[in-house]
């Protein structure tokens, strides 16, 4: 781009753009080294001054090893026009189809015999002579394609928003109703891996048409907790090698472990729940642990905590309230008891203006930069 600034497309700008976005280095690093990976090379000069543009979306399960597989690729080009519209058959056990979110279930791979390999192959051929390609959160499709392509668009980075964290990116429905004013889908509503595609297709071609210079107001997801959500703390980004139940002597109280984890597991890392019996132990254990306070990338009060193992490791993960600022009265809490939900989205939050609970008299001296080891 430096060598030749007079032939640099406004396609290219945006590719430009979503490598200078805070977090590309991070998300991008992609462990193309590893086995069945394919990576594709820029080429020649004339490939990289190539504008064309395919947009892509993927559908990924969880296997009962632990990983992510693909099972649903789409590709769309500038018009539209359907390039790849693929199932995949993973050929491994699958411990969760997630079919409210991927729309698909068992019956619908029963007899497809695409492969990994066959899309990566497809890939290639049509990704020939340096087209861009265009996806919301883009490097999570890369990493169930294992495919390595440095010429994107991440749609995810492109914008600026005015009620989000730098570091913070829209999800692609409340960008296409601020964009595009249309949601791709309603709530509760399965993906449909093409209408992704298409949107974050229309959302680059709305980008080069109309600017989108200044940042942009998008709808922030602020329903109240569920109740049986309000007794728990969120531990996440915790390295898998690190059994859960060594997680509660972190704690205050009679603390115990959501176990059902295997849903959580990202690669290296999962999250899981730590259950209270009520509103009042959740407030004093997360007002007692010792850690740092940071923020996640929505914007939320965390703390980063260290625990010191008994083999004199230490393991370092992150710990926050599902919500703050809201105390259900007694006659909300009599009016209805739900079940427990299990695997809720950790998401769901009231209005970040609102003032969170006060801490202690006897905590409100404490050093927030102060990380402690627990023995």
């Amino acid at each position: 781009m430096k060598e030749f600034p007079d032939k640099i497309s406004p396609e290219l700008k945006l590719v430009q753009l979503t490598a200078e976005h805070p977090e590309y280095r991070k998300n991008y690093n992609l462990p193309s080294y590893q086995e069945g990976w394919k990576v594709m090379r820029e080429g020649k000069v004339t490939n990289f001054m190539n504008s064309a543009m395919l947009a892509i979306d993927c559908e990924m399960v969880l296997c009962h090893d632990g990983t992510e597989a693909l099972v649903r690729v789409c590709v769309v080009d500038s018009n539209l026009e359907v390039k790849l519209d693929e199932l995949v058959n993973p050929f491994k056990a699958v411990a969760d189809y997630r079919t409210s979110i991927t729309g698909l279930s068992k019956k619908d791979l029963k007899g497809v015999m695409c492969s990994l390999v066959d899309v990566q192959k497809s890939l290639k051929k049509i990704l020939s002579k340096g087209k861009i390609l265009i996806g919301h959160s883009l490097s999570k499709d890369l990493h169930a394609l294992k495919f390595d392509y440095a010429r994107v668009i991440d749609t995810a980075y492109i914008f600026k928003y005015v009620n989000l964290p730098t570091t913070a990116s829209a999800s692609l429905n409340s960008l296409c109703k601020s964009v595009l004013g249309y949601a791709v889908r309603e709530e509760g509503e399965p993906h449909n891996c093409l209408k992704d595609a298409e949107a974050a297709m229309n959302l680059v071609i709305a980008k080069l048409k109309h600017g989108f210079n200044d940042p942009i107001e998008v709808e922030v997801a602020r329903n109240s907790v569920p109740e049986s959500d309000m007794t728990k703390l969120l531990a996440h980004r915790i390295p898998v090698y690190l059994p859960c139940q060594e997680l509660l002597k972190l704690f205050s109280g009679n603390p115990s472990i959501d176990e059902k984890i295997d849903s959580r597991i990202r690669g290296d890392y999962y999250s899981t729940y730590i259950l209270f019996g009520d509103i009042d132990e959740v407030e004093k254990a997360f007002e007692e642990l010792d850690g740092q306070e940071t923020k996640d990338t929505r914007g939320r009060l965390q703390k980063y905590v260290l625990l010191k193992r008994d083999n004199g490791d230490v393991a370092s993960f992150y710990v926050r309230k599902m919500a703050y600022g809201y105390r259900p009265n007694e006659s909300e809490l009599s009016k209805k008891r739900p079940p427990p939900v299990e695997d809720a989205e950790p998401t769901k939050e009231v209005n970040d203006g609102q003032k969170q609970k006060k801490q202690k008299t006897g905590k409100k001296d404490k050093k927030k930069s102060k990380i402690s080891v627990v023995e």
